[in-house]
């Protein structure tokens, strides 16, 4: 069993007895860790299974590795000897994560929690079954005859989601119960799985109104865990797959607002551990408030706290993984952000081309990620944007991007 402390002291990285993160997964959300990291003198070494990733240019050290593989994982993590493991990628051996907290390591939020999230169909047992909370309707298919049963059974239209996958990666929509169509989506939804299992879940296709990431985060207190919840994020996908836009405040009702941080505790809770979770919430036009899923680490619609809150996410979550207090952060001013993505295949060293009248708009800044390659709807950027009011951050955020591309 691993015991939380509630540290008093920073140290210098390098020298002596340096305080020590392992980052597995080097993306966007690792290299604003990373940063926020570095702030606090920690040591950095980040994990990734290509060389170069956002996060490896903040770093101390960093190795590339098979994250699946748990010799390869141990290996790296034994070697350095961290005070904290961070996954941030769900492609990751649970197997290997597992192992090194049985051993004393402490993995964020702890090894059964990022088990439980990287794979759809656990989280939705555990969410609907062991949790309680509100879901779309759903089943479960390993085959493509079942997964013509599972669609019958959920009902049209419905989408195929891989068993482990991030950013809308294999979903697809099912619009009519035609097994020949039903039996290529499974196809195509397996085919860009993370890992190796033909496992999907199939889910009811709800018409949304909006959806939030409720960013609840669990630190050490004087006595105890302290569960706090920032103000929901809402966001929106533009019939995407992936996150488009993101804003903070949300315009809803504090009452819808109130059930959706309702089941980002509970999730939280229930997964248990230290750090930050995204629990992404629908609200569906017939006003049901569901769970969808949830990063047990920063979400990349919290990107915008970047701009709107005192703490960001990234800020909040290595406070909480660290033993420091992270008292609830205050709303500074109403901000949006907008994911940069690319169509381009395979462009080394891309250029961010735009940026110029961009950043002529007041109040808008850029975070260019740094990933040395391109492929189609990568995400390479995002702008953030604040506003007297929601409207006009969205406003500023939308016409800055305009002018960006990625070549």
């Amino acid at each position: 069993m691993v015991s939380y402390i509630r540290r008093d002291y920073l140290a210098t990285p390098m020298f002596g007895k340096p305080i020590k993160m392992v980052l597995l997964g080097g993306g966007e959300l690792g290299k604003e860790i990373a940063i926020e990291s570095q702030r606090l003198g920690v040591e950095v070494i980040v994990v990734d299974r290509y060389d170069w990733a956002p996060a490896m240019h903040v770093a101390h050290r960093r190795y590339v590795i098979d994250m699946l593989n748990p010799v390869a994982v141990k290996s790296v993590v034994e070697k350095e000897n961290p005070d904290v493991i961070v996954p941030e990628i769900e492609a990751i051996s649970y197997e290997a994560l597992e192992d090194l907290e049985s051993k004393g390591f402490l993995v964020i939020p702890n090894a059964k929690a990022v088990r439980i999230a990287m794979n759809r169909i656990e989280l939705r047992k555990f969410a609907a079954e062991t949790l309680g909370v509100p879901t779309t309707r759903y089943s479960f298919a390993e085959n493509p005859d079942e997964a013509v049963d599972a669609c019958d059974k959920v009902g049209y239209p419905c989408l195929i989601k891989p068993e482990m996958s991030s950013s809308g990666h294999g979903h697809v929509k099912v619009v009519e119960p035609n097994p020949n169509i039903v039996k290529k989506a499974y196809e195509y939804a397996v085919s860009h799985a993370r890992g190796r299992s033909r496992r999907v879940i199939v889910e009811e296709f709800i018409q949304l109104e909006t959806e939030f990431t409720v960013l609840t985060y669990r630190y050490v207190g004087d006595s105890a865990v302290v569960t706090e919840v920032c103000e929901p994020v809402e966001h929106w996908r533009y019939g995407k797959y992936h996150y488009i836009e993101s804003w903070q405040p949300s315009k809803k009702s504090r009452e819808i607002l109130g059930k959706a941080k309702e089941i980002g505790i509970k999730v939280a809770n229930g997964l248990g551990g230290l750090g930050i979770f995204g629990v992404e919430v629908f609200l569906g036009k017939d006003g049901r408030i569901l769970f969808s899923e949830v990063a047990p680490r920063p979400h990349d619609t919290g990107m915008v706290t970047m701009a709107s809150q005192e703490l960001s996410e990234f800020a909040i979550h290595v406070r909480a993984v660290l033993g420091l207090p992270v008292p609830k952060p205050r709303i500074l001013t109403p901000a949006a952000s907008i994911a940069i993505y690319t169509d381009k295949e395979n462009i080394w060293a891309p250029r961010i081309i735009g940026v110029y009248e961009a950043l002529k708009i007041e109040g808008v800044d850029i975070r260019v990620f740094g990933k040395p390659f391109t492929y189609r709807d990568r995400r390479m950027a995002v702008v953030l944007a604040r506003g007297r009011d929601i409207d006009e951050a969205l406003e500023k955020a939308r016409k800055a991007a305009s002018y960006i591309v990625v070549e």
